[in-house]
C-alpha cells in the first residue's frame, strides 16, 4: 500500500500464556509520542485465543483502539498462521506505521509480515521520531554498532520496525482512558508441520538484568574469571544483580543473558556501577538510560568516563574489596 492510503500507528502487543509483555506498554507510550506530532491515533493488536482481556490495560496505558485477532490458531505462537492473521489485519485497515517488539516473537513475526505486505522494515530500532519534514524516521545501531543510522521508508506502508525492548518507559495508566475494542474472528489454520507437545517454564536464577534497579557490570579488563567472584559478592551486598559486557560471554565466562549492550540487553538501572569496562559504543546503547553511573577503569580515558557521575582511575583488585569491607563493616558485617 502506498502512504496516500495508510494511516494510523499500530503496535503488535505480544503476549505469551496468559502474560501480557511489558515491551507492548514500553512502545504504546512512545506511540503516543508519536500521535502527539502526526495526529494519527494509536492500535495495539493482539493475536491469541482468549486474549480480549488485556484490552483494557492496552487502552490506560495509551492505545486509542484495540483490534483483537482472535482464533484457536493463535493460541500459542506459531509463525505462519501469525504472520496470516496479522498480515491480513494490516491490509485491511492500512495504518502507515507498524511497531514490534525486538523480542524473539516480534524479530520472527515482523519480517514475515513485512514480505506478505511487500513493504519495508528497520530491525533493532533504538529510537523513533519525524525529521524536519515530517517523515518517520527509526534510529538504529549499524556497522557493528560503531555509528547510529537514521532510517526511513518514503513511499512504502506501513512503515514497520522492530524496536529493542526496554529503551522506552511504559507510561503510567489511566484508568478512566476509554478506546475502541474491535474483535476480529480471522480464518487461520494451525500449522499442520508442527504441534506444541509442552511448555516448560523458563527457570530464572535471581533478577533478569533488564529488571534489575542496581547493576555491577564487568568487562573486558577482569584479569581472571575467579575474579567474578568479588563482584557478585558486592552485587549481593549492595541489593543488585551482575552483568558483563560482550567480552565475557565470548569468554565463556558468564552467560549471555547477563550480557550488555547491541548485542545483548537493553537495562535501565537506577545506578550501574561498571569495573573493566571502556565503554564501546555498543556497549553504552544498552545503559545509555541508566540513572547513576560510576565506573572504576585503569585507563583515564575511558569513554565511560565521560557519562559516569563518579569514577575511578585505579586498579579494581585494590578498590573493589576496600568497597566491599566497607559495606560489610557499616552493615556490621
Amino acid at each position: 500500500m502506498t502512504k496516500n492510503e495508510a494511516k494510523g500507528i499500530w503496535v503488535f502487543a505480544e503476549q505469551r500464556h496468559g502474560t501480557l509483555d511489558k515491551t507492548a506498554l514500553e512502545l504504546l507510550g512512545k506511540a503516543a509520542e508519536l500521535k502527539a506530532v502526526n495526529g494519527e491515533p494509536v492500535t495495539a493488536i493482539l493475536a491469541g485465543c482468549g486474549v480480549e482481556a488485556f484490552a483494557a490495560t492496552l487502552i490506560a496505558h495509551g492505545a486509542d483502539r484495540v483490534i483483537v485477532a482472535e482464533s484457536e490458531a493463535l493460541e500459542n505462537y506459531s509463525a505462519r498462521p501469525y504472520q496470516r492473521a496479522v498480515a491480513a489485519l494490516a491490509a485491511k485497515h492500512a495504518p502507515s506505521i507498524f511497531i514490534f517488539p525486538a523480542t524473539a516473537l516480534g524479530r520472527d513475526l515482523a519480517p514475515r509480515v513485512m514480505c506478505s505486505l511487500g513493504t519495508g522494515l528497520t530491525a533493532d530500532a533504538v529510537d523513533l521520531g519525524f525529521d524536519e519534514e515530517g517523515a518517520f524516521v527509526q534510529t538504529t545501531p549499524a556497522f557493528g554498532g560503531s555509528l547510529l543510522a537514521h532510517i526511513a521508508i518514503p513511499e512504502l506502508r506501513p512503515q514497520m520496525v522492530t524496536v529493542r525492548a526496554h529503551v522506552f518507559d511504559a507510561p503510567e495508566p489511566d484508568p478512566g482512558r476509554t478506546g475502541e475494542i474491535i474483535v476480529e474472528q480471522v480464518e487461520v489454520e494451525a500449522d499442520p508441520d508442527y504441534e506444541v507437545l509442552e511448555t516448560r517454564e523458563k527457570v530464572k536464577n535471581g533478577v533478569a538484568i533488564h529488571e534489575a534497579e542496581v547493576l555491577v557490570a564487568a568487562g573486558r579488563g577482569v584479569k581472571q574469571e575467579a575474579d567474578l567472584a568479588m563482584f557478585r559478592e558486592l552485587a549481593e551486598l549492595i541489593g543488585g544483580e551482575l552483568a558483563c559486557s560482550r567480552p565475557l560471554v565470548d569468554e565463556g565466562w558468564l552467560d549471555h543473558s547477563l550480557q550488555i549492550g547491541q548485542s545483548g540487553t537493553t537495562v535501565k538501572p537506577k545506578f550501574i556501577l561498571n569495573v573493566g569496562i571502556s565503554g564501546s559504543v555498543q556497549y553504552m546503547v544498552g545503559m545509555q538510560k541508566a540513572g547513576t553511573v560510576a565506573t572504576i577503569n585503569t585507563y583515564a580515558g575511558a569513554e565511560l568516563f565521560d557519562i559516569s557521575q563518579y569514577g575511578i582511575v585505579a586498579d579494581y583488585a585494590s578498590v573493589v574489596p576496600a568497597i566491599i569491607d566497607e559495606i560489610k563493616a557499616r552493615k556490621g558485617k
